[in-house]
């Protein structure tokens, strides 16, 4: 495979770039400053909140754009790309068809906090996995302000559980299972690929010159944007299917393996 066009890399975080044990390899930070040096440019994709992602990625987060709530919000180096909030009504509207459902946990993502009922101890316990930054709230409804889309957990199955109770939404919002415990709900314009669009436009970097890697069903539309899109052996079978490529599994430390041919190649 002939690499030498790449000029951007962007990756998924969660079952892509980060392992089982969510870490990010040293492997991965050698590599990084390698092509880095070489012109390269990083783009990290990921449903987690901003702070998040910047805490899993520590001392090379200034480097790189961030693309944080599934594409409803990108920063580089503390400068603001792109902000898709999700519509009040449509926010209420949602929380309130999900009210009835049993054991599902519903997360309001802002820019820079997210906002949780307080009712499980286990589910905070996770929470805290994906979310640095989260206020306990007596009632989601209540809150005012601005939120960048409705992320919904369930412990045994999203797609099972939850998917079905929202589909109906797909008509207004954007609506992902995420994740094989997540679905989540923002604008319409809230997505991967709407984001890495505008990244792509704003450095001059072209689908020819662009790698993706992801494993879930909200990597689909980022991994449209490029030419050299690359599925993790662990991902669902709509991104199998997707992908140009595949790669191994987040557990083999399947982006660094391709990184590694890349790097190689420049």
């Amino acid at each position: 495979m002939d690499l030498t066009n790449v000029r951007m890399v962007v990756t998924d975080m969660d079952g892509t770039l980060l392992n089982p044990k969510h870490e990010v390899s040293e492997r991965f930070y050698e590599l990084f400053e390698a092509l880095s040096a070489k012109g390269i440019r990083f783009v990290a994709a990921s449903g987690r909140q901003y702070q998040s992602i910047i805490d899993k990625l520590g001392s090379i987060a200034d480097r790189l754009v961030i693309i944080a709530e599934n594409g409803g919000f990108a920063m580089e180096n503390g400068t603001e790309l792109l902000s898709t909030p999700l519509p009040s009504d449509l926010r209420n509207r949602v929380l309130h068809t999900l009210h009835p459902v049993p054991d599902i946990h519903p997360v309001l993502c802002g820019k820079h906090n997210a906002y949780v009922r307080g009712h499980s101890e286990r589910f905070l316990d996770k929470l805290r996995e994906y979310y640095s930054d989260f206020e306990i709230l007596d009632d989601l409804s209540a809150h005012q302000g601005e939120i960048m889309k409705i992320a919904v957990y369930h412990f045994e199955s999203s797609e099972k559980f939850i998917y079905p109770r929202v589909r109906d939404f797909e008509t207004e919002l954007k609506v992902k299972v995420s994740g094989e415990n997540w679905v989540d709900l923002s604008h319409k314009d809230a997505h991967k690929g709407h984001a890495l669009g505008i990244i792509q436009h704003r450095m001059g970097i072209g689908p020819a010159q662009t790698m993706v890697f992801g494993d879930y069903n909200n990597d689909l539309e980022m991994l449209a944007m490029a030419e050299y899109s690359f599925a993790m052996a662990n991902s669902h079978p709509n991104v199998l299917k997707a992908a140009r490529y595949r790669t191994l599994s987040n557990e083999e430390m399947g982006v660094e393996r391709v990184l590694e041919q890349l790097e190689a190649q420049l």
